[in-house]
């Protein structure tokens, strides 16, 4: 199987606006005046004095500019982004119906969260990941479409709710870095062995006919740090059965969550959604398979930490739809030239840029490009990789693949192998075969070991990085 073909990210489907969801909440700035300053006593900046304003008075009402709050690696976080979005999740709680944390856990959870932020987009940055101009522009359309508005009437919503497009735009920017960066480094790394998908099948074809279960879950991860001592075990340990306490005493699982989770979804109150049993890792649906909807299972422990599941609710998906629908599958072709010590990404881009110019002015034809410069197995072929399933090329390939009409020739796209000029040639629509049905099979397997395979992957992601703390214990 040519290399451009790999298990892309089974969640790429859900599109940037749940990926994104919440950040149409604004920042209060009057939240820059809760935390105090580390090291009080050391100088700081001060903003400089109004017009007219006599120096001596300006010299009694020394201003907080900002100041750094935590360093990782050879970045830093400042105060005032910490206190912007503490504050933007206040008020996304707020929004939800939650019981607010107490602001100082609150601050300590989110800065964590930026924390393992900020590591993931020094490693894109090292592996050269980037997202240009016109992908974002792409992105921030489809995010407006799907809240049902106009690209102008979208950024008018944001101006209202307090948050400037500029800003706005460059958060997406990094949520599809970070996407990029976990579909290299975790989503294509998942083995799925040829045993695993014949027992999923067995177990589908015992349920033939029948509905597929769903499931409402609330989570909670104390990560437990990589090559953690037994006392450090101990002290998760114990933070977990704090959490667990708790919400057995009638605490509100979503503001523990925010105050005691290391998830991915904290700050979300640990809500994972309606997922199908295929989507959930084994060790959740063992936790609750003999649960009621509102309880809550028992601490169970995984590589990655302690894990607190709630059950919120059970459904049964309708089955009256087929197990496996009609795919459109899409005939296309590609010149791929790729970056190494003698080719730059620029060079490839300006290369491609070119022959993609020759194509419009009919000076040759993408066949005997693609046999001249491809760097793929496909070269020979004049670059045809006949007919995909969704599913079968990397997701920048597919997402790029999808955007093109039948006779389209994209820009330049970037992927893990370099970069591509991609030509559709025709689509069509088809029932599933026996192969199809496999490799719906092993990406249903994948995404259940996905969940556990991120997490761990963030867990040593962040226990890796230099961090260095320089929050104030009496901060909020």
């Amino acid at each position: 199987m040519n290399a451009t073909f790999l298990p892309r990210n089974p969640f790429s489907r859900a599109g940037l606006a749940t990926l994104l969801g919440g950040l149409l909440v604004a920042a209060a700035p009057s939240a820059l005046a809760q935390l105090k300053l580390p090291n009080a006593g050391a100088a700081t900046p001060s903003l400089p004095a109004a017009a007219g304003a006599a120096p001596a008075a300006a010299s009694r009402q020394p201003q907080l500019v900002d100041a750094i709050i935590a360093v990782v690696n050879n970045e830093v976080i400042t105060r005032r982004e910490l206190l912007e979005r503490s504050a933007m999740m206040e008020r996304r709680l707020a929004s939800q119906g939650s019981q607010l944390p107490p602001r100082g856990q609150l601050q300590r959870q989110m800065l964590e969260r930026m924390i393992v932020e900020k590591a993931q987009l020094q490693m894109a940055a090292e592996q050269g990941i980037r997202v240009d101009d016109a992908t974002l522009d792409r992105a921030l359309q489809r995010i407006a479409e799907q809240n049902k508005l106009t690209l102008p009437a979208f950024r008018d919503q944001l101006a209202r709710e307090g948050t400037p497009y500029p800003e706005f735009r460059e958060e997406v920017r990094r949520e599809i870095i970070k996407q990029r960066l976990r579909e290299r480094e975790v989503d294509n790394k998942i083995q799925v062995s040829d045993s695993e998908i014949d027992n999923y099948l067995a177990a589908e074809a015992g349920n033939a006919g029948g509905a597929q279960e769903e499931l409402k879950l609330q989570h909670i991860l104390v990560r437990i740090p990589e090559n953690a001592s037994p006392e450090q075990i101990r002290e998760r340990q114990a933070r977990a059965e704090e959490a667990y306490r708790q919400i057995r005493s009638g605490g509100d699982f979503a503001q523990v969550a925010a105050v005691f989770s290391d998830a991915d979804e904290a700050l979300k109150g640990g809500d994972l959604g309606w997922r199908g049993k295929d989507r959930l890792p084994q060790l959740f649906l063992d936790a609750v398979a003999d649960l009621k909807p509102g309880g809550v299972a028992p601490i169970v422990k995984s590589a990655n930490g302690f894990h607190i599941l709630k059950l919120d609710d059970r459904r049964t998906a309708s089955a009256a739809q087929p197990a496996v629908p009609p795919v459109t599958q899409t005939h296309a072709r590609h010149i791929l030239i790729k970056v190494n010590q003698l080719v730059s990404a620029t060079e490839a881009q300006r290369k491609l840029a070119e022959l993609k110019q020759r194509l419009q002015n009919h000076a040759a034809t993408f066949e005997e490009l693609a046999k001249l410069y491809s760097n793929d197995l496909t070269a020979s072929k004049g670059g045809d990789l006949g007919w995909i399933y969704p599913g079968d090329t990397v997701p920048e390939f597919e997402r790029a693949m999808n955007a093109l009409q039948p006779g389209q020739i994209s820009d330049p796209v970037e992927s893990p192998f370099g970069y591509h000029l991609i030509e559709v040639l025709e689509r069509k629509t088809d029932d599933v075969s026996r192969e199809r049905l496999r490799m719906a099979a092993r990406q249903a397997i994948h995404e259940r070991k996905l969940e556990e395979a991120a997490s761990e992957w963030l867990r040593v992601l962040r226990d890796r990085a230099y961090v260095e703390y320089r929050f104030d214990d009496n901060a909020g």
